[in-house]
Formats: structure tokens, sequence, C-alpha cells
């Protein structure tokens, strides 16, 4: 058996082959994988000379046809060379980055007597599956053991490991020929984290012991596959007066031959729980740094050790209790749905540990560009930021694919019913309110909303000389926000429990306040605490929700005032605490549609479900805008300047067809409680180029006072038109001043431009 990649390419380069495709394997193949209708792709890996890439593309697939041997490659090159929609890929699927691999995806994943020489299976297979497009399956062709001699048992697979490979998919079909199983599998490629207890009692009145975390030069956790039929991390009881680091180094060498100094050993969490009724503690122990070569050598205990991606760790399948709770105490939220235990983090030392695959910095390099791109990181400092802090070790319980997408949020919690109260904000987003900051080297930053990444950049833009405090009001975020920020942070980030909208504690208050200030979660107000915090002349950016429009906006201190200097749109997760806030809404037409009224909920619908069976009026306003024209302003403008303002929202198709708009849409409306006026635009000029399309802004009413109501929105297009947009048809920011509550309405400045608009710290915008 071969066991390196040299081996298999002077097998290849001597003109050996492999076991050939023969015909039964053919029939069953067009049977079990014909190509989807309209062409399909797909993956041949581990491809050698190309037997399979072959029939593959006879049936009318596009295939890649990868292998880590280069002369098995160069042989099908210039024997098949000539065979149309096949690429030729030198690939090693277990070290290399997949960047060649179709980025769209596979209808087929085929894996022909390749998948018992894998040494990490279990993560290469999750991989491979999550490139299957819906619909797709993964084929895989094997020797079972039971069909070769026993000096070639690591050429073929054992019936456990066949029945480990198939759990988690939702289709599993089976067929065996001439000594090969034949596997076909379809549906999700991995099922739910469990965790389960050893089936005997540990012996004693209690017990402690000692689990040890350990990654690779990629990141990948080491996991080992216990004969019991569970996963679990090194680690095992301690002996007699045995500290819990020298436990878990003595059972890392013991179980996997990997070897780690005392000095590289910490424990960074103590768990305490029972295992059948008997009293358990356990440390949680970091290994960051160790020697050695991977081996097994209690095999009458472990069936194998294998390097996992955390982002797999909530689909592991039976995990170790103790196991599985380590490693969510090490990167919490990745492992979600486990049984209680009481939790003692130990998060006083930084332990950065190195280690990510190449396909993460291609990744974060092509996130960086993008954000550029966009011209939303035009400093310097904010583009190496980017390109430097790693996003995907603070967002570890998704794919890397999903860490680096520039245009994405990831939600990293969740409350009882689903709703997101963390996340890590979309890089673009986040790039945009770093520079409305306007940071230098060695400022001192507090942002508000935690989770990590965010504050890790602030604290790369500012320097080894800047201080970064972040907050938040939830303790799961801030235990998350500290673990992430051990593992892969600079050291320069403070993280702190507490509610924002109360301020920071005095003792974390630089003399001369902050010199910039981040609020990451959707505000209705600014809190007086912002302000007192801020140096003057410094800036604080906010997601601010104005009637239900939210805008990003970048505040800057001059004395007691706040004014606007920059508008972005954005979304954030809602605010908790003292900012919490739900808008009043009332549903109409059994839920068809929803009225969102800031001021206060409508007394009764009965008024507007009738309005709403009667007849609708039309008119055009006669103000037009063409493509890529940002209407954001016109949403601020009205929802600033209109009494009983408020907001419609099409749920569903019935609503959509007594709007005349489309599913999931929102317009700025009126309403009286008896009738109804709302805003939207209607495509009054088609072309196949873009820039000469139109649209003209229309208003449809409701109710007897419909066109009263829609003669007020008429008005306020176009006195909008008239005084926010300029000659050329584009808009400008509103003018936003934030006074002190109090403030005596002669100290305010005049609002007779119709573009103006003002707020007072601690009251309504």
């Amino acid at each position: 058996m071969y066991v390196v990649q040299r081996e298999w390419e002077e097998h290849y380069a001597e003109g050996k082959g492999f076991r050939l495709l023969n015909e039964g394997e053919r029939e069953l193949l067009a049977r079990r994988v014909p190509v989807p209708e309209g062409g399909g792709r797909a993956l041949d890996a581990g491809c050698g000379k190309g037997g399979l890439t072959l029939f593959l593309a006879s049936l009318g697939y596009e295939v890649d046809a990868v292998d880590f041997a280069g002369s098995a490659l160069a042989c099908a090159r210039e024997e098949h060379g000539d065979v149309r929609g096949v690429r030729w890929l030198g690939l090693h699927l277990e070290r290399d980055d997949w960047a060649e691999l179709c980025e769209e995806g596979y209808d087929l994943v085929a894996l022909r007597l390749v998948v018992p020489f894998f040494r990490d299976r279990a993560r290469v297979l999750h991989a491979l599956g999550e490139l299957l497009r819906p619909g797709g399956k993964m084929l895989i062709i094997t020797p079972t053991a039971g069909s070769v001699p026993a000096e070639k048992r690591g050429i073929a697979l054992g019936e456990e490991e066949i029945a480990l490979i198939a759990s988690g998919w939702e289709q599993c079909t089976r067929e065996d020929l001439d000594g090969l199983a034949v596997l076909t599998l379809q549906g999700p490629c991995h099922g739910v984290t469990r965790a389960v207890e050893r089936c005997l009692p540990p012996a004693g009145p209690a017990m402690t012991a000692a689990c040890a975390v350990v990654t690779d030069e990629a990141g990948r956790v080491l996991l080992g596959s216990s004969r019991r039929g569970h996963l679990e991390l090194p680690g095992g009881k301690t002996h007699g007066a045995e500290s819990f680091e020298a436990a878990a180094v003595r059972e890392l060498r013991e179980e996997t031959g990997l070897v780690a100094g005392a000095g590289d050993a910490y424990v960074v969490a103590m768990l305490a729980d029972d295992s059948r009724g008997v009293p358990r503690m356990t440390a949680v122990v970091r290994i960051t740094a160790w020697s050695g070569t991977l081996s097994n050598p209690e095999a009458e205990k472990f069936a194998g050790w294998q390097w996992y991606d955390p982002h797999m760790l909530s689909c592991l399948g039976e995990v170790f209790a103790p196991s599985a709770q380590a490693l969510e105490s090490v990167w919490p939220g990745t492992v979600p749905g486990l049984p209680p235990v009481h939790r003692y983090p130990l998060e006083s030392a930084r332990l950065p540990v190195a280690g990510e695959p190449a396909e993460a910095a291609r990744r974060r390099h092509c996130m960086a560009q993008k954000v550029t791109d966009g011209g939303w990181a035009p400093s310097a400092r904010v583009r190496e930021a980017l390109r430097t802090v790693p996003r995907h070790r603070f967002a570890p319980e998704v794919s890397l694919k999903t860490a680096y997408d520039d245009d994405l949020a990831v939600v990293t919690r969740r409350d009882g019913t689903g709703r997101a109260t963390s996340s890590v904000s979309a890089a673009w987003l986040q790039a945009d309110m770093i520079e409305g900051l306007d940071l230098t080297p060695g400022a001192c930053v507090w942002e508000a909303g935690s989770g990590g990444y965010n504050a890790e950049l602030l604290a790369h833009v500012t320097g080894p000389g800047g201080r970064i405090v972040t907050s938040d009001i939830d303790g799961g975020v801030v235990h998350r926000a500290r673990r992430l920020l051990a593992e892969a942070g600079s050291g320069h980030v403070t993280v702190v429990h507490g509610d924002a909208a109360q301020g920071m504690p005095a003792h974390l208050v630089p003399r001369d306040g902050f010199d910039a200030i981040m609020i990451t979660y959707q505000c209705r107000d600014v809190a007086p605490a912002w302000r007192e915090s801020l140096a003057d002349g410094g800036r604080l950016v906010l997601p601010l929700d104005i009637r239900g429009y939210s805008r990003a906006i970048t505040l800057q201190r001059d004395g007691e005032v706040l004014t606007a200097k920059k508008f972005t749109h954005c979304g954030f997760v809602a605010a908790q605490g003292a900012h919490a806030h739900t808008t009043p809404a009332v549903d109409l037409l059994g839920g068809a549609l929803r009225l969102f009224c800031e001021d206060g909920p409508v007394r009764s619908a009965d008024g507007l479900e009738k309005a709403l069976d009667g007849l609708r009026s039309e008119t055009a306003t006669g103000i037009t805008m063409g493509s890529g024209v940002y209407f954001g302003s016109l949403q601020l403008y009205a929802a600033t300047t209109l009494p009983g303002f408020c907001r419609l929202a099409v749920l569903n198709p019935r609503g959509a067809s007594i709007t005349e708009t489309t599913p999931g849409s929102e317009a700025p409306a009126l309403t009286d409680g008896k009738s109804l006026a709302y805003l939207t635009h209607v495509k009054t000029r088609q072309s196949e180029n873009p820039a000469e399309r139109q649209w003209e802004w229309f208003v449809h009413a409701f109710g007897d006072r419909g066109d009263a109501l829609a003669g007020q929105l008429i008005d306020t297009v176009r006195a909008w038109d008239q005084n926010v947009r300029g000659d050329d048809g584009t808009t400008v920011d509103p003018a936003l001043y934030v006074y002190p509550a109090g403030t005596p309405d002669r100290l305010l400045p005049a609002l007779g431009a119709p573009d103006a608009a003002r707020t007072a710290a601690g009251q309504e915008p």
C-alpha cells in the first residue's frame, strides 16, 4: 500500500495502472448517475489515468479530473488530451487549496478506489459533499475488507467504515459488485453532533480528567474514532497529584504519538457535570505547540485519528460528552444543543495559536479586493486590516466560503425565537464604518456590540499603540469574543460585559474621552453616555433607526453637539437592554399586509380593512428617476417630515395583488386610521441601455380620505425633488444635528430648509 505521494508518482511513471473500470461498473454507473437534463458537471477525485473520467464524459458530463500524481495526469493528457469537456487538474485534496475547482459546485462527485487512502477521510468527504449542487450525488466505489487479502487491508474499507461514511446522508444506496461496494449518497452530507456517554460508569466517588485540544498548521482540530463508536479528543483521567496540563500532555503522547511541552499547555476552562451520578470535573487544555508524527499507539481503543475543520464540529455525529463540551469551550457557537454543564472559563491569559489553510488566505485577499474595488476601503490601513485579520477564526461555525463572502453577515447567536442577536457584519459595511471613524495610529476606540473580528480590525488599524475596548450586553457574546480573541487576536483588545446605553465604566474611559466610538447594533436614539465619553473632535459611528429606515451615520463631536458627516444604508441586529424597542404594527387582510407605525399602533384595523376592500386611486407625481439612482434620502425625508408616517409591508401574493407591488417589498405610507396612501415607483421607460431606463413615483390611495393623504405624499416627493435632489438628479444626505436632551428651542438651529433634521440625545429622533 502506498502511503506517500512520491510512491504514487513512481507507480504511474513506471507505466503501471490501477484496477480498470469494468463493464459491470459501467452499467451500474449509467443507471445510478445519469447526466442531469441539460448537462451536468462532475468531479472525478483521484482520477489516476482517467478511466472513470472518460466514461463520465461519454455520459455527457463536463468533468474536472483531479489527482496529486503528476505522472498519472501526464499519461492521461497524452492519451486523452483531445477529449472535450475534461479539465485535468493537479491537486492534493488533503493539503492544497481547492481554488481551481468549480465554485458553482458539481452535480456528481465520484471517488473510485481512493477513499481508503485519505488520512483525514471524514474532513475530505465532508468538504467534497459541500461542493454538491442541490440534488447532486456523491459516488464512492471501494474494495471491501472481506474481499482483499489481509496484507492489502489498507486499500479497502471495513463495514464499520462504510457505515460511518454513509451516516448523515439523507439517501444512501449500496450495491456490491465484484468485491466492490458502490455507494450513491444524496442529501445533506452530515448529521448533527450529539453528546454521548460511555457505556460503563466511571469508577470511584468522583473523577477528574483533562481534554487536550490540539490544532494543526491549517487550524484543524484532532479527534479520534473510539472503538466504542464515537469521536473524542485526546485525554483521560489524571493520575494522583498530576496537574491537568501534565495529564493532557501525557494523554496526547500516549494516544496519538504527538509530543507537547508542559509550557505549551494551558487550562482555558473547567467543566463540572456528572456521569451516571458520579461527579466529574474536566479541564479543557489548549495545546499551542507540538511535534512528532501522528500515529495510533492505542489501536485497541481507537480506530484512528483525523483532523477536522472547526465548521464541521456541529455535524460530527456522536461525540463523547466532555469532548463536545471542550470543543464548545474553545470555539463557542460551533457545537449547539449540548446538555447543560457548569462551565468556568479561565480567560486571564492570551494564547495566540497560529494556523490556517491556504484557502483562507486566498479568500481573505479576494474579499479585501472586492471591498476595495467597491470603494468601501479607501485608506491603506483599512485595506491592510482586511487582508490580515483572519475573519474565519471569528466565525468558526461556517465554511471559509461563507466567512469570506464580502456581502454577507454571519449570524453567530440567536434568541429563543430564532431572531439574530449577534453577528459578524458584512465586510464592506465594517470597512465603511471604520473609515468613518477617521482613525490615526495610537487611537483609543470603544466598540459597543462585540464579536471579536471588528474589534481586531480596529486594533490593526490603530496599530500597537492603539487601545480597543469592546463591550456587549450578552454574557455569552462576551465569552465568545474573549475566547476567539485569545486564539487569534493581537492582544490590544479589552472585552467588557455591560449595556452600552448606560455607558462605559469610568476607569476604562480615557481622561479626554475616546478618540472614536462605534456602535454595532440598531439604535433609535443617541445615548448621552456616548457623547460624554467621546473626545471633542472625535467621531461616533452608529446604525440609527430613523422611523424604520436604518443608516450607519458618522457623527463628529463639536462641544455638546454631534454633527452628521456621512450616511450609509445598512442593517444590524436589534438593540437589547435600555435601547430595546419594538415597532408597533398592525396586520391587515389576514396577514397579507402589515403596517408599521412608529408613532403608535392604529387603534382599530376595521376602518383600514374596509378601505382596502374598496377602490384604489392612483396618481402620478411627475417626479422621475433614472437607473442607478439611490432614493434612500426620499425615505428619510418622508419619515422625518410627515405626521402620521408609517411603512406598509407586503407579506404575500394576496397583499401584492391588492397593492400592485411585489411580495417582500415595503413602501412609505400615510394613514389616519381609516384611509391609507402609499408611495411606489413604476418603470415608465424601458431600454436595453440601463442609462436610458426611467421610473416615475406614483401614489396609491384607499378610503374616503385617501386622496387627501395622497396629496400630502405627492407634495413631499415634489419638495424632496426641489430641495434635496441636485440638478443632475443625484441626492445629498440630510443635515443632521444631535443636541443634548433638554436643550432650549432657542439654542437649536433654525430648520427652515426642508432637508435639515435635528435630534436630542436621550430623546426620540
